[in-house]
C-alpha cells in the first residue's frame, strides 16, 4: 500500500517534470532501492517512459540510497547538505542521476501548481509559502536536536568521547607506557649492578 502510495506520487512529479522523466529513459530497465530505516525499504524499476514501477522486492538493486529520516526535511527543501549525506552504493551514473534530479525539482512549485487547480492562485501560493516555512522550521529543529544530543553525549555522559580527548588519551597512554619500560630497564641494570657488587 505505501509502496504504491509513494511511486504515484513520484510518477506525478515526474510527470510535472518532464525533463526529470526524459533523463531516467536512458536507465530503462535498471531498478534502484530508497532505504531509510525503520520506515521505508523500496524498490523500483525504471520503465520506458522514464516513469517508475514497484519490482519484486527479491530483485538486486543496480543502485541503493540509504537515508536517515532525520534528513528527510533537508531534502525537502532542497538543501546540499542533506544530499551530501545520502549513503550509496551500487551504479554510480544512477546514483548520480538520481541525486541530481532530486536536487533540481521544485516540489513547492508543483504543489502549489496542483493546489492552484483546487483552491485558486492566491490561497495556493499561500499554503505552498507556508508549507515551505514549515519544512525549513522542521530543519533547523531537527538539526539543534541532532547539536545538543551530541552535546549531551560527549559533555555530560560518558557514552561518546571527543576524538581530540580520545587522542590525547591514547598518547597519554603511550607516554606512560615509555616510562614504564624505560623504569625496568632501570631496575634491571640496578638488580644486575646489585648482583655483581655482592659476587
Amino acid at each position: 500500500m505505501l509502496t504504491t502510495v509513494v511511486i504515484a506520487s513520484i510518477n506525478h512529479v515526474l510527470r510535472s517534470e518532464s525533463w526529470a522523466s526524459r533523463r531516467l529513459q536512458s536507465f530503462t530497465g535498471k531498478t534502484f532501492c530508497i532505504r531509510t530505516f525503520p520506515l521505508i525499504n523500496l524498490k523500483m524499476l525504471i520503465n520506458t517512459t522514464g516513469e517508475l514501477q514497484k519490482v519484486d522486492d527479491s530483485m538486486n538493486a543496480d543502485a541503493t540510497l540509504t537515508l536517515s529520516p532525520l534528513i528527510l526535511p533537508g531534502l525537502l527543501a532542497r538543501e546540499l547538505n542533506a544530499f551530501a549525506q545520502i549513503k550509496t552504493s551500487g551504479n554510480p551514473a544512477l546514483v548520480e542521476e538520481l541525486i541530481n534530479i532530486g536536487q533540481h525539482i521544485d516540489l513547492k512549485g508543483i504543489v502549489e501548481h496542483d493546489l492552484s487547480n483546487a483552491i485558486g492562485d492566491i490561497p495556493a501560493h499561500r499554503i505552498a509559502h507556508a508549507g515551505e516555512h514549515l519544512v525549513q522550521w522542521q530543519t533547523k529543529n531537527i538539526n539543534r536536536f541532532s547539536q545538543t544530543l551530541i552535546e549531551y553525549l560527549t559533555e555530560e555522559n560518558v557514552f561518546l568521547i571527543k576524538p581530540d580527548t580520545a587522542r590525547r588519551f591514547a598518547e597519554e597512554i603511550n607516554c606512560v607506557q615509555l616510562n614504564i619500560e624505560q623504569l625496568e630497564r632501570r631496575l634491571n641494570k640496578l638488580a644486575q649492578h646489585n648482583t655483581f657488587a655482592n659476587e
